[in-house]
């Protein structure tokens, strides 16, 4: 197993710095956040082993089971949230994640501004806006999400460093991209988190600085 996942990482670290140099970019302008959610320290640690860094998860609780020890073994590991934050995870998210990608509204911009005042602990954050404006995904409205951005600066204190998106599954991602970095040019913003397994390609090719992959280096996901 951890053969088939070293082989799958370095494909995909191969073909990031090739996207990266084809767009006319440096082949290290691109971080890959190793999406490790449903996978356990057995699956992860090989990948750790190989250089990779920066993991993603999707879940505060699922993070907190797996992630203390392995930082014990690796205290150089940058954990990224990923995924929807409950406002009263809040708390336990600024505590364990270097960065937050899902800054989606204005009660969790509130709360994580009163988490890092009193924890007295930054992690970087990105807001993730709905390019496809649909009604089951969390994240501001494209219209929204310069004026939002405005908002946790001014009012909440936060430094908010990127954007992130998640275009809709059946949708040509490459619009979806091309909006998120007019947003962020828009916002002063020069961080763009976009792109997972099936179209990070794509996305680096429209100026991801970060792109989320998962299947395509651990496999496929045991949800049961």
């Amino acid at each position: 197993m951890s053969d088939a996942i070293l082989e799958r990482y370095q494909q995909v670290c191969g073909s990031i710095r090739a996207a990266a140099e084809a767009a006319g970019r440096a082949a290290d302008a691109v971080t890959l956040v190793a999406v490790s959610k449903t996978h356990d320290a057995d699956a992860i640690r090989p990948v750790i082993e190989a250089g990779q860094r920066v993991f993603g998860e999707n879940k505060v609780q699922e993070a907190k089971a797996k992630w203390p020890a392995l930082r014990e073994e690796f205290p150089d590991i940058e954990l990224r949230l990923i995924g929807p934050l409950q406002s009263n995870k809040a708390g336990e998210a600024v505590a364990l994640f270097d960065v937050i990608e899902s800054v989606d509204r204005e009660k969790i911009a509130r709360e994580i501004g009163k988490e890092m005042a009193k924890q007295d602990r930054h992690p970087r954050l990105y807001v993730q806006v709905n390019t496809g404006e649909e009604a089951q995904k969390a994240g501001i409205a494209p219209g929204e999400a310069v004026a939002f951005v405005a908002r946790c600066r001014s009012e909440y204190g936060l430094a908010i460093e990127g954007l992130m998106c998640i275009p809709p599954a059946e949708e040509n991602p490459g619009p979806h991209f091309a909006l998120l970095e007019k947003l962020a040019k828009e916002a002063g913003l020069s961080k763009l988190s976009m792109g997972m397994s099936g179209d990070y390609e794509t996305a680096i090719g429209f100026g991801a600085t970060s792109v989320r992959v998962g299947s395509a280096i651990f496999g496929a996901r045991d949800y049961g």
